[in-house]
């Protein structure tokens, strides 16, 4: 299945409501695993980012889907990345010519 690797900044409405965020967590933890995946790990960073997620997804669009969803709420922003496992890495890089 696919990761992704999330970087999440809280704006100004979700800092606001920041002891919501735990109850929002769990909702996100149950559409993700309502929609085939898997919440590998959670972080509260410190520094330009709040919080990093990384999770695994069925597809790039069930993972857009969701990323678009919750951050429809006007809470967070998001930025993810695609991310490759050690033996895709290989894989990949043995096909460059």
């Amino acid at each position: 299945m696919p990761t992704y690797v999330t970087l999440i900044k809280w704006t100004s409405q979700g800092i606001q409501n920041i002891k919501d965020s735990p109850k929002r967590l769990a909702d996100y933890k149950k559409a993700l695993e309502a929609a085939g995946g898997k919440l590998v790990g959670f972080y509260l960073t410190m520094g330009r980012y709040d919080i990093v997620l990384i999770t695994e997804c069925p597809s790039d669009e069930v993972n857009a889907a969701l990323g678009l969803s919750t951050a429809s709420s006007g809470n967070i922003q998001t930025e993810t990345m695609k991310a490759f496992p050690e033996s895709q890495y290989r894989e990949i890089i043995a096909k460059i010519k």
